[in-house]
């Protein structure tokens, strides 16, 4: 069980007085799933699971239905909590899904009913817009994001070099031995899904072919800061830069790509600077090359765009419903690579594949102009890129 923190935290809570519907978002196969089954497991014949991703049209009374299942069931005698727990996986592929829900939520609490409801989500944007929109105040939100390095080293025993190439998909380790097989897996079952089915299906696109090369750029330029105006030069038929920026937040809610901000000190700053594009699964980057393992490994310049975009994915992927921000500085020709905010806390950030100087220029000037940031170079000589990739955010920013 490689989610044990977010099935501890999920047993616990449903374990409790019902107060709160739990939700659990995150992309598409990181586990989502399988920890509500093992949380079921524990209920012993007083929950029910459905799913809105199986195939046929699902509409609002489909979620009562599956909610009047869980009323019927029996009812343990005391001490055993939950009472009855439901779990509606692919939640937002039904319209008006939280009307409905706060309804039947309401409805139980008026009726005394000790029902525990845990919802699944892979489309983080329009969860939580029903979220914020019907249940203001019913709900505690907890995310499942890709896979860390633990978690695959721990599972599939997968050494340093194989997490920052094939990235953090469970699904995907059987196969990587097989490197065209692999490739194809990645694209087609889970990146176009993603695009497909919880974004295309989900929200307004009008330029889906122009979303589709938009993350291909992403991952071409995983690690780099690309203003809007040269992604516009990048693409064909681009449109302008406001549908640029909609479509990189359509990719990073599900997932696939984000875009981190300049840190500047100043919020309107941030908001107004080019975004460093990020993959938040180096899978993505590595199954749209030409290269295999072995060939990333000689090449210098590709395997250092590998590991900083491992950071990077692991940065990103911690941070997420967590009080801590990710930047990246750049003033004049000095940069660092991220920069970890939380609080009044800073931590500046320089990743290297090889062995250099140990302290980067770049992370100089930053302590210059912000001496209370925490200087870090991960690998060369710095903190072993292993140790990096096993460590919690928090780790860096509590000192």
């Amino acid at each position: 069980m490689y989610k044990r923190k977010i099935f501890n935290i999920l047993l616990g809570r449903l374990q409790e007085p019902r107060r709160f519907m739990q939700v659990l978002l995150g992309p598409r196969q990181t586990g989502k799933t399988t920890v509500a089954r093992q949380v079921l497991t524990e209920v012993s014949g007083r929950g029910h699971y459905a799913s809105a991703d199986e195939p046929g049209l699902k509409d609002p009374a489909w979620i009562e239905q599956h909610w009047n299942v869980v009323r019927t069931l029996p009812i343990e005698a005391q001490g055993a909590l939950p009472q009855r727990l439901l779990v509606l996986d692919e939640i937002q592929k039904i319209a008006d899904w939280s009307e409905v829900v706060k309804r039947l939520w309401d409805e139980d609490t008026a009726n005394g009913r000790a029902i525990q409801v845990l919802l699944l989500g892979s489309s983080s944007l329009l969860i939580q817009q029903g979220l914020t929109e019907s249940l203001a105040g019913r709900f505690e939100l907890l995310r499942s994001m890709h896979w860390s390095f633990s978690e695959m080293r721990d599972a599939f025993g997968w050494g340093l070099d194989s997490y920052v190439f094939h990235g953090g998909y469970p699904g995907s380790a059987s196969l990587v031995n097989d490197a065209e097989r692999w490739a194809r897996y990645i694209r087609d079952s889970l990146v176009e899904p993603s695009i497909s089915r919880d974004i295309l299906m989900m929200a307004r696109v009008d330029k889906p072919a122009l979303l589709r090369r938009l993350f291909e750029l992403g991952c071409i330029y995983s690690g780099q800061v690309l203003s809007y105006n040269k992604m516009q030069g990048q693409l064909q038929d681009a449109g302008n830069t406001t549908t640029l920026a909609h479509y990189l937040t359509l990719l990073e809610h599900a997932g696939l790509l984000g875009g981190i901000a300049k840190y500047a000190g100043e919020a309107v700053r941030q908001r107004g600077s080019s975004p460093k594009l990020q993959v938040f699964n180096t899978a993505f980057l590595s199954a749209l090359s030409d290269l295999r393992l072995d060939q990333a490994c000689r090449d210098p310049e590709r395997w250092g765009r590998l590991v900083e975009s491992a950071v990077g994915a692991h940065l990103l992927n911690e941070i997420q419903g967590s009080r801590v921000e990710l930047f990246y500085w750049r003033h004049r020709d000095q940069e660092v690579d991220f920069v970890l905010k939380r609080g009044d806390a800073l931590a500046a950030i320089e990743v290297k594949s090889t062995a250099r100087r140990a302290h980067p220029p770049g992370l100089s000037d930053f302590q210059h102009s912000y001496p209370r940031a925490r200087p870090l170079l991960v690998g060369g000589q710095g903190i072993a890129l292993e140790t990096f990739l096993s460590s919690p955010v928090e780790t860096w920013l509590d000192f």
